[in-house]
This record gives structure tokens, sequence and C-alpha cells, in this order.
């Protein structure tokens, strides 16, 4: 057995895992990230790339801005298009005096494990046989498998930034955890092709299912298109896929996209999931191990970010002021954001997607919504300001 101390053990070194990882550094914090999967693995994973205001700022804040800011894609609203009705431009910047930022989850990765190396950071990646032991002492534990040796980890925390099939919630009591879940009767096919994006982040709505124009950089484009839960990638040629996404689109701006090969293809399906508390003892649930949202309303990651800013607040006033009271409300923090995001995203994906079996009356409804949302500018500025997200000082 390989035994290591640390102040913090972190499980997942994904960009929440990671993100902790560094902002606890430069409160000369210590910590380890433990990651199953390889370095290459985690960071080639085709995630998100719309971040709100209050991400973009705290990235900055702790160094992690440079690359951001000279590749990223910056807006000040985003587009919804309506089969057989007028499109609309929601002024996000107009509503709340901030922008967003298109840039992309795997380059935030990257930046992140860059700057972890360049600090000399505790990052144990192809960790197998994760476990937890001892949560409710005051040196919980964790050990695994790695380069053929058993480790074990002491430490005065741990942190679970393992994605929703992770160890960490699974070490909550049973009997403790109450779980929230929508499961929706479709999926996302994705495709990334290396052609210029069209301007804007773009939703669009048409009677075949959902489309969506996004951005990863200014020669990096993501498309996706609502797709039945049981179709297959193989089922989708590019071919077939162009033809669907323009088929979807508005004829103003179908002849702003470039179409071209895709280099990678997926199908995503969508849930909305919340599970509580997010803490036990001397374990603190972030990012996907606690929530996952359909990427309707662009929140996962920011979500995640969220929760780290929560998360490092809290226990640098452990740490620095032997103050607890941001640790033991961290749960209750982190929720309120999360619900509203939760809450967003369930009525975008409900507004802009169409339904199997669904009845008439809820067609109308969804009708008169995008209708409401035309014809009054409270309504755009309430989008407005959920969509750019929340202060995190709260």
């Amino acid at each position: 057995m390989v035994t290591h101390k640390t102040q913090i053990a972190i499980i997942g070194g994904g960009p929440a895992g990671l993100l902790l990882s560094h902002i606890l550094h430069l409160n000369g914090i210590d910590s380890m990230v433990i990651e199953r999967q390889s370095k290459a693995h985690v960071k080639g994973r085709i995630r998100a790339g719309v971040l709100e205001a209050g991400t973009v700022q705290l990235l900055r804040d702790v160094g992690l801005g440079d690359r951001m800011d000279r590749e990223g894609m910056p807006h000040d609203g985003t587009s919804f298009t309506w089969e057989n009705k007028p499109s609309l431009f929601i002024d996000v910047k107009k509503f709340t005096g901030k922008s967003f930022m298109a840039y992309g989850q795997t380059s935030i990765t990257e930046d992140l494990y860059l700057q972890r190396e360049r600090d000399n950071g505790q990052i144990i990646c192809e960790a197998s046989e994760v476990q937890i032991h001892d949560i409710d002492e005051k040196k919980p534990k964790v050990t695994f498998l790695a380069d053929g040796q058993n480790h074990e980890v002491i430490c005065d925390f741990i942190a679970g930034c393992d994605g929703f099939h992770g160890v960490s919630r699974q070490s909550i009591p049973t009997h403790l955890q109450r779980s929230f879940q929508r499961t929706y009767p479709f999926g996302w096919l994705g495709i990334m092709a290396e052609v210029p994006p069209y301007k804007d982040v773009l939703y669009g709505y048409h009677s075949e299912g959902f489309a969506l124009a996004s951005q990863r950089n200014p020669m990096l484009s993501r498309f996706y298109i609502q797709v039945d839960i049981q179709d297959k990638i193989k089922d989708w040629s590019d071919d077939r896929f162009w033809e669907a996404l323009l088929r979807r689109l508005p004829n103003e701006v179908t002849k702003e996209i470039q179409t071209g090969p895709s280099i990678e293809k997926s199908i995503a399906p969508l849930r909305s999931f919340v599970s509580e508390p997010m803490q036990y003892k001397r374990l603190f649930l972030a990012g996907d191990s606690a929530h996952v949202v359909p990427p309707t309303g662009a929140k996962g990651l920011n979500l995640a970010v969220s929760d780290i800013y929560f998360l490092s607040r809290a226990l640098i006033e452990v740490y620095k002021n032997n103050n607890f009271s941001h640790l033991e409300n961290y749960s209750k923090t982190a929720l309120a954001r999360i619900w509203g995001a939760i809450n967003l995203s369930w009525r975008l994906t409900k507004m802009l997607h169409t339904f199997p079996g669904e009845d008439p009356f809820d067609q109308q409804i969804r009708q008169s919504d995008y209708d409401l949302l035309l014809r009054s500018e409270e309504l755009q500025r309430s989008l407005a300001v959920q969509y750019i997200g929340l202060p995190l000082n709260l």
C-alpha cells in the first residue's frame, strides 16, 4: 500500500475537479486529484461550449482567462427561430449589461491540465477500484489501484467530482438521499465540423424536431438536431444530418451555414437529475455527481463551476479563518442555484422540442410560450437574466 497525505482528496479529473484543485493551490491548500480515465481521454471529451458571464470572470480571476480571451467568441445575445413564425434575438447585453462566451469545455480542460502541471499538482490518472472510507471520521480516506499498486489517500475532506456514475454520490447513505429526475423521450445528435460557425448561438423549433447551431472557435462548429431516442449514429450519414438540420432552420439562417465532413459525431440522451443533499460528513459533491441538466440551457459546465466556487470558498474559510459556516451550508447554497438552472433548462427543452405522442393542448401551449416571448420585452428580459446566469457571490 502506497500512502499519501493531503488536505483535500478530489475524485474526478474533469474541469470541476481540476478547477477546485487549482483554486485551492492559489490559496495554499494542498490537494490530490484521482481520475479513473487516462488524461488523453479526459482532454478529448466533447462537451459544452457556452460560458456564463460569471464563469468567464471566475476563470479570469484565477489566471485561466488568457487563451479563452484570445480564442473564445463573446456574444451579446442568442437567437431563436420558429417554423412559420418570426425569429427572435434575445439581447442579453441590453437586458443585463453582460456578455457570454463560446469556448469549448475541451479547451478549458486542456488549460487546467497545463496549469496544474506547471504548478506540480498531484494528479493520478487511470485509477481503478476507487473507494471512499471513514467519511464520518476526522481523517477520511480514499483507496484505489494505479500502476499495479494499491494506494491510500488520507485527507481532511473529500470532494466528489466524478460524474453521474462515480463512486462519490453512492457513498452517501441511501436513506439520506433524495433524487429528482425527468427523462426526455428523445436525444441530441451532435456533429463537430471544421467550418466557420454561424454568427450566433441559435436555437430552432421545427415540427420535425429541435435544431441548434453552436460554436467552439472561428474554424470549428458544433451543430445538433433532435433525434429518436432509439436512433444509432450509423443511421445518420453526414449528408442526412445536414439535410435535416437545414430543413429545420429558416432560409435566412441556412444560407449562412457552411456544411462539411464531420470530425466527431455522437448521440446524447437528455435528462434532468438532482440529488440532495450534496454533502455528508466530510464528503462534498460537485458537478455531474450531484446534478445533470439537458444541454438546452447551456448550464451543465456553468453549474459545475458555480459548485466549485462555493466549495472552494467554503474550504478556504475553514483553513484560513477556522470558519465552518460556508462549508456547513454548501449544499443549501449550491442547490438554490442548481434548481434555477434545472428550471430554465426544463422550460426551454419543453418549448423547443417535439414530444412523441403529445396531445394538441400541449402543442398549443408550446406555440403560446413562443408567441408570448415574441411580444413581451419583460419575458425576454427574464430569459436573458437566467441565460447569462445568476451572480456567483451569493
